[in-house]
């Protein structure tokens, strides 16, 4: 399910699947995609941020053209504890291996790999301190 931006309408809570993961989508060209993102993490539950949320970078093949810095979006995913994917959409190779990341991700969440958590998983995803 896609959303533009966060609360979700409330009209139809009684119909709507259980939220396994949240990707929040970036364009690199856009600041105003990187306001509505900070935006919308307020309306997220603080529980989701244990491995259950991603940023997901989209235009970074083009840097004469992006807008954010991308460290900026490397500090929103330290301090959500949470995921930085980079990646260009136009490029086909690129878009399928970020899709299948993303569905391996989404069944980490959800719960269908044994063995493995969202925590535990989000925890592997974090860029070490040491580093």
């Amino acid at each position: 399910h896609l959303a533009t931006s966060l609360p979700l309408p409330s009209e139809r809570d009684h119909l709507r699947p259980r939220i396994d993961l949240i990707v929040f989508m970036i364009d690199i060209k856009s600041k105003y995609s990187l306001k509505n993102v900070e935006a919308s993490l307020a309306y997220v539950d603080a529980s989701f941020f244990l491995g259950k949320v991603c940023f997901l970078v989209t235009g970074v093949g083009r840097v004469n053209y992006c807008s954010i810095d991308t460290n900026a979006i490397c500090k929103l995913g330290e301090a959500y504890c949470s995921p930085v994917l980079f990646c260009e959409l136009e490029l086909e190779g690129i878009r399928v291996a970020t899709a299948q990341r993303l569905l391996r991700m989404l069944q980490i969440c959800a719960g269908l790999v044994p063995g493995v958590s969202a925590l535990s998983f989000g925890l592997l995803m974090r860029k070490s301190d040491d580093d």
